[in-house]
């Protein structure tokens, strides 16, 4: 029966989610229960094809990406599919009417990182961007806003910044392993062999802007979703604040974490928070 076979897809979804993202899982939890189910789907297929550019390395990459592609094209075609993680995303793509352009345009930038390794222009950085992260803001801003059309070109802008600076987060903590693992450089003019406080500082600028422009977003965002999305928000930016404090030497040689601890406190205050309708 197709409705079980979608109970044990979304299983899998949510699994990934949990085993990929112990910090992303735990902001989903803090989401309703009503759109907490979509929210893995997104993730589970994302993750996926994150996967195959990033990790696969004794395996046929450009293979396995053009048939995860074409497995995609199917399930989209068909509404769906025997790989259960694109058949959980199938369902939310309908259930929500996620176009078409914006799933072309995030697999466009996993592509990228197939045979791309420096993005030297700002037009090719933004472009990847768009495509890894904002994309993404944007199918989660479908969910969120449930039909709403208006609400959702309100919301629009402040998801693909706050989408922006988290996938500029995770490129400065990951310096170290895109650099030597991937042989990947994201920042346009900035050599990272030899990063300076003084390029830091111009990187965390920009990403700070992108947080200010993405938390008037929070505040307007539905009450099903605010908790959650501020939750990641205030995760984020304590990754942020410790890199900010890190010297730049240390940041390309290691990988900050925020402990267990810090983030057992951090879901305190944005609980504390959300419950004194702080947001």
């Amino acid at each position: 029966m197709k409705p079980l076979f979608d109970t044990i897809s979304f299983e899998c979804s949510k699994n990934v989610t949990r085993t990929y993202s112990t910090s992303f899982s735990s902001a989903v939890k803090m989401l309703a229960p009503t759109i907490r189910q979509d929210i893995y789907n997104i993730y589970g297929f994302v993750r996926f094809a994150d996967e195959i550019v990033d990790s696969f390395h004794d395996y046929d990459k450009e293979n396995l990406f053009a048939m995860f592609e074409k497995d995609l094209d199917a399930a989209l075609q068909n509404k769906i599919s025997l790989n259960p993680i694109l058949n959980s995303f199938q369902h939310t793509v309908h259930k929500f009417q996620i176009p078409n352009s914006m799933i072309a345009s995030f697999m466009k930038s996993m592509k990228m990182d197939l045979v791309k390794t420096n993005y030297a222009t700002d037009e090719e950085y933004k472009e990847y961007i768009y495509g890894s992260a904002d994309v993404v803001g944007l199918m989660c801003l479908k969910v969120f806003v449930n039909g709403d059309n208006a609400k959702y070109e309100e919301l629009e802008h402040s998801a693909m910044r706050l989408g922006s600076a988290f996938q500029k987060v995770n490129f400065l903590r990951d310096l170290k392993a895109d650099y030597e693992d991937l042989s990947r450089t994201y920042f346009p003019n900035t050599d990272l062999t030899k990063l300076d406080e003084a390029s830091k500082n111009q990187i965390i600028a920009e990403i700070e802007a992108d947080f200010e422009a993405g938390y008037q977003g929070i505040v307007g965002l539905p009450i099903e979703a605010k908790f959650g999305v501020y939750t990641a928000y205030i995760y984020y930016k304590k990754l942020l604040s410790k890199l900010k404090k890190t010297p730049s030497a240390e940041i390309k040689n290691t990988r900050i974490r925020v402990s267990d601890y810090q983030k057992f406190q951090l879901f305190a205050k944005c609980y504390f928070t959300y419950k004194l309708n702080s947001i």
